[in-house]
């Protein structure tokens, strides 16, 4: 006689109606897996947003540039003279401003990387937590560190992930990561990292 096939576990949460098939480790997967699709959404929300916003400065600078080229072959006396002067003055300080932004935007790339970063690891984690061949060894779980470690791209990043290796708080170690960007590139002192 063939053994009938156990059921198959749902993959929903049975928090609210516990069972005995309810799962801490099921539950903290559907956590994990739904700050992965918050993290997605927020990314993909914002990439759309930003190629509005670079494609409109990409036009802006155009636009600036012919207005300066115009501006650059009216007559530099008389009266043409001193309104070639103040546009050449105001095409000046609008394309320091688009600089400015672009630079805003870079941070932006590095958000973006960090938090597909964070995406990754997160995942990496649900699916080492799923495993329960895998669950219980250390090894895998210093795997795991190493391979979070190694995305890092900026020192200061590595040793915020030491420091809480290490048992740290996540408070301390922001601390000292924000005091070691500062001193890296001191014109960031007034972006708040949290």
């Amino acid at each position: 006689m063939k053994k009938p096939s156990p059921p198959v576990a749902s993959r929903g949460s049975s928090a609210q109606q516990p069972d005995l098939d309810w799962s801490l480790v099921r539950e903290t997967i559907l956590m994990l897996e739904l700050v992965i699709a918050q993290i997605d959404i927020a990314m993909k929300d914002s990439d759309g947003s930003v190629d509005v916003l670079t494609n409109s400065f990409t036009s802006m600078f155009g636009l600036v540039k012919v207005i300066a080229d115009t501006a650059g072959s009216l007559p530099a006396k008389g009266a043409s003279g001193a309104a070639k002067a103040a546009i050449e003055e105001h095409c000046n300080q609008v394309s320091t401003m688009m600089q400015n932004a672009i630079v805003a935007f870079q941070f932006y790339d590095k958000l973006s990387q960090r938090l597909s970063h964070a995406n990754h690891s997160i995942d990496a984690l649900a699916a080492l937590i799923a495993d329960s061949r895998r669950l219980y060894h250390p090894a895998e779980w210093k795997g795991l560190q190493e391979k979070i470690k190694s995305k890092y791209t900026m020192e200061e990043e590595r040793a915020m992930f030491d420091a809480v290796m290490q048992g740290k708080s996540v408070k301390q170690a922001l601390a000292a990561f924000t005091q070691k960007m500062k001193e890296a590139n001191p014109q960031t002192s007034d972006i708040e990292l949290f």
